[in-house]
């Protein structure tokens, strides 16, 4: 079981490579995004500041939904996807798999270009490291739960319109605590508790979620 979960992270790194102008699609919105904003609304350095978390929050959320649909789909183009159900090996296993090195690919990306984000938008050195934490944190959150709406929406027609309204308001609590601790921590309160539910959001969908996704899989498949 464990060589499978590592030959389907391996060989999904390895085809995220290959087709890398995908990757740098997700992650050049993600910069586009943000750094639009101070365009719009202004060089204030203390605007900015009060705006950064929802800002690189939300642009996170939609990087992450803009790249789901790639999670399954040339899996099941290519009748991948059928073997990989078919197999002796528990499918949540290799489906959490699949969603970790879509995490590795689109996910953490995003953590390591917020700081460089973040101190466009004014923010400070221990705002900044708030937000890195809970964006390590809360993106593979919206992996896991991407993925059962992936598995869900395979194959349908207009898919990704649907898998938008599926998974946006199971990612809104995640939004509200992710920029919810930024801006704890810039009012000069403690962000442990954003930060704790975070990390119980992250622990219930990496039970939960490779079941459920897996589930979802099959349903479409069927």
């Amino acid at each position: 079981m464990w060589v499978a979960f590592k030959w389907v992270l391996k060989r999904d790194l390895m085809l995220a490579v290959r087709g890398r102008s995908e990757v740098l699609t997700t992650l050049m919105f993600f910069i586009i995004v943000v750094s639009l904003f101070p365009l719009g609304v202004g060089p204030e350095r203390e605007t900015l500041a009060e705006i950064a978390s929802g800002v690189v929050w939300v642009a996170a959320l939609l990087a992450s939904m803009l790249s789901l649909g790639r999670l399954f789909s040339s899996d099941y183009e290519d009748g991948a996807l059928e073997q990989l159900v078919l197999a002796a090996h528990p499918l949540p296993v290799l489906v959490l798999g699949k969603i970790i090195a879509h995490w590795l690919v689109s996910g953490l990306p995003l953590v390591l270009l917020s700081p460089v984000l973040g101190l466009q938008l004014g923010l400070d050195g221990e705002t900044l490291a708030v937000l890195i934490f809970s964006l390590l944190l809360g993106t593979p959150v919206l992996s896991l739960i991407g993925a059962v709406g992936a598995g869900l929406t395979l194959g349908l027609r207009g898919g990704g319109v649907l898998l938008s309204l599926l998974v946006l308001p199971l990612y809104i609590p995640v939004l509200v605590f992710g920029a919810g601790a930024v801006e704890a921590v810039r009012a000069g309160l403690e962000a442990q508790a954003h930060l704790s539910l975070l990390g119980a959001f992250l622990v219930l969908s990496v039970m939960l979620a490779p079941w459920a996704a897996a589930s979802a899989l099959r349903i479409s498949l069927d």
